[in-house]
């Protein structure tokens, strides 16, 4: 079985709701991936401005070492839009899921839009899905449509972590 989670996708996939049960239900610790982003990086993306791969090192060596020191599981709420970033999360936990949640461009958009106050720009949604890299084939990654209820959602990482299990 695998001992921690990365709850994945672009901004308003959902990665907080459905990291928050899925949490819950396996009685892990929630990582919250965007309370670890340094004041640049918060208002670089407040701003408008899309972070680098530089801008993401320090936050991604911050959240691998969220992962190291809890080996009895976490669920990690964060984007992990590319392959180098999935990798560098799987070496910190070996036996690391991902569980990615895919959304289309307007649902994304018009969720992210309906935050209000937060900190990341509805004008970073194109820059999200440019940056993604279908983590599709990867080992051990369950792909979910974000539409789907929180319940539902969280139904399926439950059954697909038995499956997983029995494997």
């Amino acid at each position: 079985m695998q001992n921690s989670l990365v709850i994945m996708g672009v901004a308003g996939c959902g990665k907080s709701s459905v990291g928050q049960a899925v949490a819950a239900d396996l009685g892990w610790i929630l990582i919250e991936g965007d309370e670890f982003h340094g004041a640049d990086n918060l208002a670089k993306m407040s701003r408008g401005i899309a972070l680098t791969d530089a801008d993401r090192a320090t936050w991604l060596a911050m959240l691998a070492a969220q992962l190291q020191v809890r080996p009895q599981g976490a669920v990690l709420t964060c984007s992990a839009l590319k392959r180098a970033y999935r990798d560098r999360l799987r070496a910190a936990a070996p036996g690391l899921g991902f569980v990615f949640l895919q959304i289309d461009r307007e649902l994304a958009l018009a969720r992210v839009a309906a935050r209000g106050s937060h900190f990341f720009s509805p004008a970073l949604v194109d820059s999200q899905f440019a940056a993604l890299e279908d983590p599709s084939g990867e080992a051990r990654v369950l792909r979910l449509d974000a539409s789907a209820s929180i319940d539902s959602l969280r139904g399926a990482v439950a059954a697909w972590l038995r499956t997983e299990e029995a494997a």
